[in-house]
């Protein structure tokens, strides 16, 4: 199984053959578009792609995912032997006997010619588009010679390298040992994988290595979430005294530019790079210029399909920035041709939190990049949509304008009375709210302020209450 601290490794930069399985219903241009998403993935985390291999099955449970033929053609780029090892779990068609195997261990079929250039390294590491079973993995590696991993094992490497919060950390690292306890193998080393020894933390009995190692992974799993969840409960008081305030989060896919975006509207060093999953802590940030009221805008970790499931449930804290939200931005690249199934691998994640039925406005980021035909079509289709760029001023004033329009939509005016030796309260009020007239009379000053209808009521009965206690 792969130690994925070695993902997280900036100077590790291996290269790398993709391999998908094209499953029915599943056209061409959907496999191709998956893998260039893989490939994205894995460039992310410093790996370099040199081939590509698919093939088309009716399901992803053979013990090798890929039939024999396909194997061989796998391994002849890595060097390996081409056939499931004997013992090895249930073996792949066209593997030899075992007792063949066992008496001339280096015969296996032979192996198609290598496609790569003769000064090409061989690759090191297989990466399939697929979540893959602990026996696949073991199989098609001791078949190849290299490296496997999934997509789920290349997700959590990047999230692994990218995360920079405490709750971000701890959120990863209960993701990771949950999805690396089902695949711990016994080394076979030291005493033996099946050895029993006594006292507080050793073995039960009948306990061998690799279920006291899932015991000890569940232990540490169960630890980290309770201290998350005192992590949380600092974000969420903190989160509690913004309940009252104009939210806005921006929601996407990932690299879609929504630390961009972020950038562009609030004037904040939120890291901006073009590359996956760049962003995973949540960043809160009032819109500037600074509108009265204020907004806030939150910036968050962005979606992929066949996410692992444990990374969403993780990730708690970014969805419900989401939850609480007064407005999302949904943000897509409408540059990419695959932003429509973006979008619904997005609003589908949503709905998964109870976030689906929030107000929504659809942002077609980096319109920079898009001719004038396609610019003119997709303004026809989405009429409601924002198409823009996160780098042109112009287009993040009229997004500035449209979110603060959202806001006062509702806003009713109300004249406030302040007395004098309520003085301090204008201050308060000019902070809070917009101001439209300020006049001055005998025993204080009349506001006429625009704002929330229940904001501004609540005001006036403790201005009103105030005044009373002092009467």
């Amino acid at each position: 199984m792969t130690d994925m601290t070695t993902l997280a490794d900036p100077d590790h930069e291996p290269t790398v053959v993709l391999a998908g399985i094209q499953l029915p219903g599943v056209s061409a241009e959907a496999l191709d578009a998956s893998l260039d998403e893989l490939e994205r993935l894995v460039k992310t985390l410093g790996m370099r792609v040199v081939a590509r291999l698919t093939q088309a099955r009716k399901g992803t449970g053979d013990s090798a995912v890929l039939g024999a033929g396909k194997l061989r053609e796998l391994a002849a780029y890595t060097g390996g032997p081409g056939v499931v090892p004997a013992g090895a779990g249930r073996r792949q068609k066209g593997a030899l006997p075992k007792e063949q195997a066992e008496e001339e261990p280096w015969q296996t079929p032979e192996l198609p010619e290598s496609p790569l250039a003769e000064d090409e390294t061989p690759p090191t590491i297989i990466v399939f588009d697929q979540e893959l079973t602990p026996t696949q993995l073991r199989n098609v590696s001791g078949a190849t010679g290299a490296e496997v991993l999934d997509r789920s094992a290349v997700i959590l490497g990047i999230f692994q390298r990218h995360a920079r919060t405490r709750e971000a950390k701890l959120q990863v690292e209960i993701a990771r040992l949950v999805y690396l306890a089902p695949r711990m193998r016994a080394t076979g080393g030291g005493g033996g994988g099946d050895r029993q020894r006594g006292g507080i933390g050793g073995k039960g009995a009948g306990e061998s290595t690799i279920e006291l190692d899932r015991r000890r992974a569940r232990d540490r799993i169960a630890e980290l979430r309770t201290e998350l969840l005192g992590v949380q409960k600092s974000s969420d008081t903190r989160r509690a005294r913004r309940d009252e305030r104009a939210t806005v989060a921006l929601i996407g896919y990932t690299n879609a530019g929504k630390s961009s975006l972020m950038r562009g509207l609030t004037g904040s060093q939120v890291l901006v790079r073009d590359q996956l999953f760049a962003t995973l802590d949540t960043t809160v940030r009032v819109l500037e210029p600074p509108s009265i009221p204020p907004i806030f805008v939150s910036d968050t970790v962005g979606f992929i399909k066949k996410l692992p499931h444990d990374l969403v449930a993780s990730f708690r804290s970014t969805l419900q920035e989401a939850r609480e939200a007064n407005v999302l931005l949904f943000v897509v690249d409408a540059s990419d041709p695959a932003w429509p199934s973006q979008l619904k691998t997005t609003r589908d994640a949503l709905g998964d939190v109870g976030a689906g039925d929030l107000p929504g406005v659809l942002v077609l980021n980096k319109a920079d990049r898009l001719d004038d035909e396609t610019r003119a079509a997709l303004t026809a289709e989405h009429p409601d949509a924002v198409l823009m760029s996160a780098h042109a001023p112009t287009d993040l004033a009229m997004l500035r304008a449209r979110l603060i329009a959202f806001f006062e939509h509702d806003m009713i005016e109300r004249e406030l009375f302040v007395s004098y030796a309520q003085a301090r309260w204008v201050h308060t009020i000019h902070q809070s709210h917009r101001v439209l007239s300020e006049r001055h009379g005998d025993k204080g000053t009349h506001l006429m302020v625009r704002g929330d209808r229940s904001a501004l009521v609540a005001l006036r009965d403790q201005l009103r209450a105030e005044r009373a206690e002092s009467a």
